[in-house]
């Protein structure tokens, strides 16, 4: 029969009379403890990407707002520079045309970011894979 351990958390080995019950317990009991391991994994990788995810948002987030500021402001002095060598409308178009390439290119910056964003926790899905294995072979 299998008895406490001395160390907390460590079941002591069955004997070697033990029953199958008793046995059946004790696999149970480690198959348990094989689950909360690997959901704790699970959220400690979920927490982790969510981190990387929260910070390329921020990226995007501050992209726009600095994008907005030198929009705004550039915007207005590249009109009114270029006003003064043909009609404000048409100077007023090269520069939207100018910042929307501008916009196009930190849209792709924080895309390809976003991309290196994994929302499938990569170690847990593998050592689940491991377990599956072992339980199927656990003599290999």
């Amino acid at each position: 029969m299998a008895t406490a351990s001395p160390t907390p958390g460590v079941p002591r080995p069955p004997e070697r009379d033990a029953s199958v019950g008793q046995l059946l317990s004790v696999v149970t009991s480690d198959l348990q403890t094989l689950f909360r391991q690997e959901v704790e994994l699970a959220k400690a990788e979920i927490r982790e990407e969510g981190t990387r995810a929260g910070k390329a948002a921020g990226m995007y987030g501050g992209a726009g707002f600095a994008g907005y500021m030198v929009l705004l402001f550039l915007s207005l002095a590249a009109v009114l520079g270029l006003a003064n060598v043909m009609d404000g409308g048409w100077a007023a178009l090269i520069v939207a045309a100018v910042w929307a390439v501008v916009a196009a290119v930190l849209y792709q910056k924080g895309r390809s970011r976003m991309r290196t964003v994994s929302p499938k926790p990569e170690r847990t899905v593998e050592t689940m894979k491991e377990n599956a294995e072992w339980a199927r072979h656990p003599t290999r």
